[in-house]
């Protein structure tokens, strides 16, 4: 009986998003047998200490020539082979770009059913694994249950805490055997977004702005809010197709979908489509001239007032604040 679970992610000169942490949390509770993590790229292997730390019983670096830019069809073939030889039960990814792309290729290659965007994964009473996950643009949430031997899951970032071990992970070393010849699609360029710039996704506080804003110079204001916060910035899809900002701070349906602490939506009207970016922020605080605006609706706190006036004199508060603690 397959058992045990596999923790897939991303990582950058050996560091990892904090979903991967998120990630082990979740599969230490759940795993019946060994959490094993697999990464991939140059830089890998100095992931092994840290996702032990934070639950992996093994770690499974894959740091070859192949391995050396993201490739779809190859990562997912590394990924399945090495689930069928581990004989997991279950294999979580992160719900961002880089895990939405590959899930769904691995689940097919295991002939695998693949519940995504995930805010919730636990034990059923078949012993099964289940999730729960958002439905109809956030309005609700639904129970799903995965028949297939082997269960493919992704979680939202930035919704589950993470737990220390203090333990290192054993490495494990396994080879799938690839080469990189034989990869079909390969990335050959990144382009990065401006430095300083944090991961929406995984951001604890976001200032996002809308066509309330009126203009791209505008977003200067909303800057100096999200600088005093230590926040992140985001943008609703209008404003970004107009090139006010870019299109990595879209957040919405067709964007990327957050779950901050804190979201400060401001000169955003409330689409239906944005809101369902947002459903999973713990308090939204929304800042509009127009009363009637519908992300009144979803605000816990909302401040009706030109945001020209309103914005600049809560970062002059909040930065008041910070120098008197």
């Amino acid at each position: 009986m397959a058992e045990g679970i596999l923790v897939v992610t991303n990582q950058e000169e050996g560091r990892v998003r904090r979903v991967a942490y998120e990630m082990l949390a979740v599969a230490q509770e759940l795993a019946p047998g060994k959490v094993t993590a697999l990464t991939f790229g140059p830089g890998a292997e100095h992931t092994r200490e840290g996702l032990g730390r934070y639950g992996a019983d093994q770690v499974v670096a894959f740091n070859g020539s192949a391995y050396t830019r993201y490739s779809s069809d190859g990562f997912a073939e590394a990924v399945a082979k090495t689930a069928e030889s581990l004989d997991v039960e279950a294999l979580l990814f992160p719900a961002n770009a880089w895990g939405k792309d590959l899930a769904p290729r691995v689940a097919g290659l295991l002939k695998a059913g693949l519940a995504s965007d995930c805010t919730e994964i636990y034990r059923r009473d078949d012993g099964r694994l289940g999730a729960v996950r958002p439905v109809y643009a956030g309005k609700a949430f639904a129970r799903v249950a995965i028949q297939s031997p082997r269960q493919v899951f992704s979680l939202r970032p930035n919704i589950q805490a993470v737990k220390e071990t203090g333990r290192a992970g054993a490495a494990l070393d396994m080879d799938p055997g690839l080469d990189a010849a034989s990869f079909k699609a390969v990335v050959t360029e990144v382009l990065t977004s401006p430095g300083g710039q944090l991961e929406l996704t995984e951001a604890d506080i976001i200032v996002s702005g809308g066509r309330g804003v009126k203009a791209a110079e505008n977003f200067k204001v909303l800057e100096d809010l999200a600088d005093a916060l230590g926040a992140a910035m985001g943008s609703s899809r209008p404003v970004a197709d107009e090139g006010w900002v870019p299109h990595s701070y879209h957040i919405g349906q067709t964007g990327k979908v957050v779950s901050p602490t804190v979201y400060f939506a401001v000169g955003i009207s409330g689409a239906i489509q944005h809101l369902a970016g947002i459903s999973g922020s713990k308090y939204i605080v929304a800042i509009n001239s127009d009363a009637d605006a519908p992300i009144f609706k979803a605000a816990n706190y909302g401040v009706v007032g030109d945001l020209f006036k309103v914005v600049p004199a809560l970062a002059e508060e909040i930065r008041a604040i910070k120098k008197d603690a």
